[in-house]
Parts: C-alpha cells; sequence; structure tokens
C-alpha cells in the first residue's frame, strides 16, 4: 500500500464553462491532519466532492487510499469517512439511532454494530445523550455526533467539509481536541476544509491554502508564516504621501509594504533598529504617526500575501448551499 493517503493530478472541475477547481496538485501522507485553506467560493468542497467520488472530476486524476476515484469508485467510498458542511442528522431520531442507519447503509458486519456505536460514543462522550433525540442536542453535540458516524464504518480517511462552522468559539476548542484526538490516537488521515485561519494554524500538520481553484501556497503553518521573512509592523499616519511611501520602502529592513486607506503595513526584519527609521521618516516626510504596533505574522498575512487580498465572504451562499445539498443526496443513494 502507498505511503500517500491522498495523491491528485492537474485535477479540474468545470460547470458550465466557470472553472471551480483549476489543476490542483496535492499529496497528503498517510496519518497526517491536513488542511484546505481559503474562502468560501475557492473550490475547497468542490475538491473534496470529487475525491469523496460525488463528483466526477472534468481532467486530472486522483487516488484516495491507492484507488483511483473515478475508476474505483465503490472501493474509495469504503476508504472514507465524511462530514458535510451543513447538517445531515435526523433530528426526529435519537443519536443511536442515527449512527445504527449509517452502519447499516455501511454494511457494517451485524455482530459489530452495538460495540462500535458504543465505542465511538465513548470518543466523542456523547454515551450519556445517545438515546435522547437529536433535536435536543446543542449544535457542539450535533457535530461531535457527525463526526462520530463518519467514523463508525472504520475510514482510512476522514473528509471535515468546515467542522466547525457557527460553533461558539469554546464549543470550537472542543471539536478541535477531537479532532486532534483521533488524528493522534485512531492514526486516521484527515483532510479538513477550513476558512478560520485560527483553526488551520492550530490543528494542521501542513495547509495548502486554495483561492480561486488554485492552489497558490503549501507547506506547515511554521513555514508559511516564515515565508514572509520577517514581522509585521502596523502603523496609522496622517497625511501618507507618495513621498512617505517611497522614503519607507528605502529603509533597508523593509521588504515590503501594503497600504488599506490610512493603515501601513509593513513586513520588516530586525525591528529594533527598523521602528526608530520608521519615526525619523515620517517626521522627515511631515507626517505624523498616530498609532503603530508589533506583531509576529499570522497565516491572514500568507493569504494576503500569496492571494493579494482578504479572505472574501462568498458571494452566492445560497447557490453553494444547494449545491451541497445535491451532493449529500447523491452521497446517499
Amino acid at each position: 500500500m502507498t505511503t500517500d493517503a491522498v495523491q491528485t493530478t492537474n485535477l479540474i472541475k468545470t460547470y458550465n464553462g466557470l472553472t471551480a477547481v483549476n489543476g490542483i496538485n496535492l499529496t497528503i501522507h498517510q496519518g497526517e491532519l491536513f488542511g484546505f485553506l481559503g474562502p468560501n467560493g475557492a473550490g475547497k468542497t468542490t475538491t473534496l466532492s470529487m475525491l469523496c467520488t460525488i463528483l466526477k472530476p472534468t481532467n486530472g486524476t486522483a487516488t484516495v487510499w491507492g484507488h483511483d476515484i473515478t475508476k474505483n469508485p465503490d472501493t474509495v467510498r469504503k476508504n472514507i469517512g465524511i462530514v458535510f458542511q451543513d447538517p445531515s442528522l435526523d433530528d426526529q431520531l435519537t443519536g443511536r439511532e442515527n449512527l445504527r442507519f449509517h452502519a447499516r447503509l455501511y454494511k457494517v458486519p451485524h455482530d459489530d454494530i452495538d460495540r462500535r456505536i458504543n465505542d465511538i460514543l465513548t470518543i466523542v462522550e456523547l454515551s450519556d445523550r445517545a438515546d435522547d433525540l437529536v433535536k435536543t442536542y446543542s449544535g457542539g453535540m450535533r457535530r461531535r455526533l457527525e463526526i462520530a458516524r463518519g467514523l463508525l464504518h472504520h475510514p482510512n480517511v476522514l473528509f471535515l467539509d468546515e467542522p466547525t462552522l457557527g460553533l461558539d468559539p469554546q464549543t470550537r476548542q472542543h471539536i478541535w481536541t477531537y479532532i486532534e484526538r483521533l488524528n493522534k490516537e485512531q492514526h486516521i488521515t484527515i483532510l479538513l476544509t477550513t476558512h478560520y485561519m485560527d483553526e488551520a494554524d492550530h490543528l494542521c500538520h501542513r495547509i495548502a491554502i486554495i483561492d480561486h481553484g488554485q492552489i497558490v501556497a503549501q507547506d506547515t503553518p511554521t513555514r508559511l508564516k516564515e515565508s514572509l521573512g520577517g514581522d509585521i509592523i502596523t502603523l496609522t499616519a496622517t497625511p501618507i504621501t507618495d513621498q512617505l511611501l517611497t522614503s519607507l520602502r528605502q529603509i533597508p529592513n523593509v521588504k515590503n509594504i501594503t497600504q488599506t486607506d490610512g493603515t501601513l503595513q509593513l513586513t520588516v526584519t530586525d525591528s529594533k533598529k527598523t521602528i526608530p527609521l520608521l519615526f525619523e521618516t515620517t517626521a522627515r516626510c511631515n507626517c505624523t504617526v498616530n498609532t503603530i504596533s508589533l506583531r509576529e505574522p499570522t497565516l491572514d498575512d500568507v493569504f494576503m500575501k500569496y492571494t493579494g487580498h482578504e479572505l472574501r465572504e462568498e458571494k452566492n451562499p445560497g447557490k453553494s448551499y444547494m449545491m451541497r445539498q445535491r451532493m449529500r443526496r447523491r452521497m446517499h443513494r
């Protein structure tokens, strides 16, 4: 068996002339917790849906656990679990009944069903609520039950599509703990999609940043941040003139400057030497510094560097929601 859990080569998906995924090349190793980071509408869910055999690629190839997604889709499905972005539990059933129904869909051996359900409920800490109706569950409990359902048939690869979307900060932290535990203790390969920078930074061994259907950067969170080459200084000054910008760029330790309205963001090396030079330069240009702050780079800064813009909101969330609903129906036919 290959040591690669997921591998894609020039994976492409088009819809009526619109390219949603444009040449994705990706390798995810067995046991890795890999993040697909990007804004809504960037192509994350479409890529995941192709890997799960819900959508067929327009071009390119991909394997999951060594099996081709187009030639051997049934075998791929036996090796994967998936947690959809949108809720997909039956809230008129209990947690245990939801899991039992899923076990039958995936043809879990009858004699193993009860044991597997009890084991997985223990892992996600829902044993005491297993026989309550799902409609009485909190949002975090429902998400944990969906993760449990995705694990019930012992998949080798677990796909999590925006696993903490819409959850409060405390519940998100709890879900992060479960995801980390699954990866470390159960040795499950996990691919998660997210547009939360802190989530990708906290959880993932490696990250692929995707924008407009293309991977623009890929590495560990630490190395991605180090690729910026310095600390970030943010300052507001009045007035911001062309003379000021030209003079700031001539400071030896200033590597990059971006401007948003009255705010300047500078990537600098040796910030202790650079900050006094910034004040000298603004004074020489007859500009007043109103505020100034120094911090280490974040994934937000990395995203800005490689895409040229901040994370944007989805332009048509209703359309995306309907597409995901169709995908889920296909998955359970």
